[in-house]
């Protein structure tokens, strides 16, 4: 089956098909947070949601290149800083810091790059944007000394959302970031400095201020991307004004069709209203972590409902989660220990013998309950078989090979188990100390050595590595890709030094922050213990974590 998605624009599925088909290279632009406040659990629907496309695609074989913004400058942030007395970079700091913590907690895939809009490169190209649509006269100086973008000189204004331009009267000019259609007119581009933005303010040549909020995702999106899309996410809150006014701005600088496929995650409702401080129902990921539900668990009960029908969250919903997710993990188990008894041909089923039914069901539009509903159909006739003693080891390690081979849409809810509820709460809230995940499906190095090697989707999680040297007498070289919650993707050459023979594997150590590079934080020192000669390959335990919080992981080497 072909890809296919439900785009925006045209209301219909439509066949996906990239604009380098050959490279099968597709670029992605997402809208990340606006750092005013912590981001809750409805911003984090849409996120996964995006990350589970990005994951499928690239599943699919396909290249991925994902851009996503931070929004460090709008109406909300400068009030924030203002309301605080605080610089506004120091405002939105701690609010960047606790964004990149949550979505390590919920194994959100990192895009490649996360443009901040205060970037002197991004409001230069803004503001050159600017100029480029005064001189096509898409945009004026009004007599506030900002800068509007006239709708009624750009008809496809209002496609995307559709509605027809010429049935709603005018307000005149916007100058807020968010508005409805019962107050559209011409939207602000460069907001004229005044007292309230106390000291945040650029230069340009209509005098100090600062860009809109429309802006700066055109900027940022196609300085990173080009001038054309291939997909923009969003939830569908963002439809407009913010994703209609990019249209106008982009296609309007560069007379170029901007986005290719439009895709809008539904709305998040709690107990089946609004999510709302006033109503004591806002949640943010702390919030849910403190009352003992893992990253794992949140991010499976955001992600099982189809992204355009809309979730409604509920604390049955959590108890269903984790019950699901404790079906998932005793099935893989019964299925490894099947895969390791001697290979005895019994018959077996055709339903037993893994098809494409999951994948296929995330080709049409990401479809997640059907193919979650595939799996849990498919968990209970392999459950019978095993029952019956009908499975052989030939057909467990048929599914194992292809929940290997899923892997890229898997490991959002099959990362491996932590190690109690506690230990999983204080790693929450402390990124740098979350464990390494991964899946152990290693090559042999003579009978004396295997690996713990870290799936290349879910390599960029906060602390992923490679660990080659867990042998006879040798416990942790760390070496290949890694990164860490507070770094750019680095890369460096395994040490022989910390892979040296020692007599004992036991509590051998490794300091992780002298491996990390100028650009990051310092992590504390991280232990590896309890290992064992591997003298075939088989299964071991290994613990990783600080000397307050252990982690204990279990690899099948095979």
């Amino acid at each position: 089956m072909s890809l296919r998605f439900f785009n925006t624009y045209s209301r219909e599925l439509e066949e996906f098909q990239p604009r380098d088909a050959a490279e099968r290279k597709i670029g992605i632009y997402t809208c990340g947070p606006t750092v005013y406040s912590r981001a809750h659990i409805g911003n984090f629907r849409a996120y996964i949601f995006e990350d589970l496309l990005q994951r499928h695609l690239e599943l699919r074989g396909n290249k991925v290149h994902r851009v996503m913004n931070i929004t460090d400058v709008d109406d909300k942030t400068i009030r924030g800083a203002r309301e605080a007395k605080i610089p506004l970079a120091k405002f939105t700091v701690q609010f960047k810091k606790a964004f990149f913590e949550d979505i390590g907690t919920l194994r959100i895939k990192r895009a490649d790059e996360f443009p901040a809009a205060t970037d002197k490169r991004y409001v230069e190209r803004m503001i050159k944007m600017i100029g480029v649509l005064i001189s096509r006269g898409l945009a004026y100086q009004a007599d506030d000394k900002s800068v509007y973008f006239r709708i009624n000189k750009f008809p496809d204004y209002g496609k995307l959302a559709h509605f027809d331009l010429t049935q709603l009267q005018s307000t005149g000019r916007v100058k807020h970031d968010e508005y409805d259609k019962e107050h559209i007119g011409d939207f602000a581009l460069w907001k004229a400095w005044d007292e309230d933005h106390g000291d945040v303010g650029w230069e340009s040549p209509w005098g100090r201020g600062r860009p809109g909020w429309h802006i700066e995702c055109s900027a940022m999106a196609m300085a990173l991307l080009g001038n054309q899309i291939d997909i923009h996410c969003g939830g569908v809150d963002n439809i407009f004004p913010h994703h209609e006014a990019e249209i106008a701005q982009s296609e309007g600088v560069t007379g170029k069709r901007f986005v290719r496929y439009w895709l809008h995650c539904a709305h998040l409702l709690v107990d089946g209203q609004k999510m709302s401080k006033s109503l004591g129902n806002f949640y943010t990921l702390p919030n849910l972590l403190e009352k003992g539900y893992t990253g794992r668990e949140i991010r499976y009960a955001l992600m099982r409902v189809h992204y355009r029908a809309p979730l409604n969250f509920t604390w049955d919903g959590m108890a269903e989660a984790r019950e699901s997710l404790g079906r998932i993990d005793e099935w893989l188990t019964r299925l490894r220990e099947k895969s390791q008894e001697a290979n005895v041909q019994r018959s077996t089923s055709n339903v037993q013998r893994p098809t494409h039914k999951f994948e296929e069901a995330l080709d049409d539009d990401l479809n997640i309950s059907a193919a979650l509903g595939f799996l849990f159909e498919s968990i209970r006739e392999t459950n019978r078989a095993m029952d019956q003693n009908e499975m052989d080891a030939a057909s467990a390690n048929a599914w194992l090979d292809w929940w290997t081979r899923n892997e890229a849409t898997n490991c959002e809810i099959a990362f491996l188990r932590w190690a109690g509820k506690r230990a999983t709460r204080r790693m929450g809230k402390n990124s740098r100390r979350a464990p390494a995940l991964g899946s152990a499906r290693p090559a042999c190095w003579g009978a004396q050595a295997a690996s713990l090697q870290v799936s290349a989707a879910c390599r960029d999680r906060e602390l992923a590595f490679t660990p080659s040297c867990v042998c006879k007498d040798v416990a942790g070289r760390v070496a290949g890709n890694y990164r860490l919650a507070a770094c750019a993707p680095q890369k460096h050459a395994a040490r022989e030094s910390a892979c040296a023979p020692e007599k004992s594997a036991r509590n051998r150590r490794i300091d992780w922050s002298s491996w990390v590079g100028k650009k990051c934080l310092r992590l504390p020192t991280f232990s590896i213990s309890n290992t064992r000669p591997i003298r075939s390959c088989s299964r071991t335990r290994i613990t990783f974590g600080t000397r307050s919080n252990k982690l204990q992981v279990t690899c099948n080497f095979v």
